[in-house]
């Protein structure tokens, strides 16, 4: 097959163009070339988005995989190459308007469209973007559509800081701080797996919406399962209330102060998706011990001691756990 990855260069676009090469597929890439490089075996051709797909004008493609947020982006890639033979549109869970409900599918409520609008700073402007997005490859497509939402992506490569925050941290041992929240549900899924699914996908014509995420979890489980993987002998999990963290300045999920995975409340339903339509479909889930392998192994190449997009320094680690009552795990 012939299959062109708009992207290309950086973590899912590049883990789907790198799958694709090593089934034999002929892979092009479209991108700036400005944040990365394509797989080695991948053609590059080079476009700014801003500025349309008149490069790839005329050009046939069996199959397109397209990772934007940006509606008015999709829409000029679909007037210029809506002859593929099928489009994979990579979409988010944050198209859903209910955090709350636990076990959703993607039949329930969605965000309102936003198409008036690059703005993606905030959950609710993502997920209006990614909504109209969907919308758009379904109403020119049709049956040759696959839309997928994926929730917490992880694994080699993992630009958010969030997942690579805990095996980088566990292996370090010593007495760890982890929110004293061990029944929340945690869900996720490695690019790796992700890829090979959009690629086996375009191979077989899969059509529809699904969520493209793994089985639901506990973040105590989650975490435990890291620290046995990963951590040494005498490491142990120091659990402190929630409410003691926020008072003290702790944030969720990601950014300054962190504990990363930790959802905000009310959120229950983000986390816990069901994953059952998109393992019926020919999603496969590799064991954790490797996304964890690949997580650490991006982390410490990246330097452990770097600025962090998400997690707590060892200073700060530290001092809540100096302050806080704990309890251990």
């Amino acid at each position: 097959m012939r299959i062109l990855v708009l992207g290309g260069t950086v973590f899912v676009g590049h883990a789907v163009a790198a799958e694709a090469l090593k089934r034999g597929h002929d892979v092009v890439c479209a991108a700036r070339g400005a944040s990365g490089r394509v797989p080695e075996g991948a053609e590059l051709v080079v476009v700014d988005r801003e500025e349309g797909l008149g490069a790839l004008a005329g050009s046939q493609f069996d199959a397109v995989v397209d990772v934007a947020r940006n509606y008015q982006w999709v829409r000029s890639a679909l007037e210029t190459l809506g002859d593929a033979g099928h489009w994979t549109f990579v979409s988010s869970i944050n198209v859903y308007s209910d955090n709350e409900t636990a076990g959703q599918s993607t039949d329930g409520p969605l965000l309102e469209p936003i198409t008036d609008s690059a703005d993606t700073s905030t959950p609710e402007s993502y997920g209006g973007i990614k909504v109209a997005c969907e919308n758009a490859v379904r109403d020119a497509m049709g049956e040759r559509a696959f839309v997928v939402r994926p929730g917490l992506i992880t694994g080699p490569g993992d630009p958010s800081d969030r997942f690579g925050y805990w095996p980088l941290r566990m292996s370090r041992g010593g007495q760890v701080l982890v929110p004293d929240t061990p029944d929340a549900p945690s869900q996720h899924i490695d690019v790796r797996d992700l890829a090979a699914w959009i690629v086996t996908a375009a191979e077989r014509g899969l059509a529809g919406t699904f969520d493209g995420i793994g089985p639901v979890t506990t973040l105590g489980a989650l975490l435990a399962e890291i620290a046995e993987l990963v951590a040494p002998a005498g490491t142990s999990l120091a659990a402190v209330a929630p409410e003691a963290l926020a008072e003290a300045g702790a944030q969720r999920w990601s950014g300054p102060k962190s504990l990363p995975l930790w959802i905000p409340d009310g959120w229950d339903g983000f986390a816990s998706h069901d994953a059952a339509p998109a393992l019926a479909a020919g999603l496969q889930i590799r064991p954790l011990a490797e996304t964890v392998s690949a997580a650490l192994a991006t982390e410490r190449e990246r330097g452990s001691d770097r600025e962090r997009k998400a997690g707590l320094t060892a200073a700060e680690e530290a001092e809540l756990l100096g302050a806080l009552p704990h309890r251990t795990w």
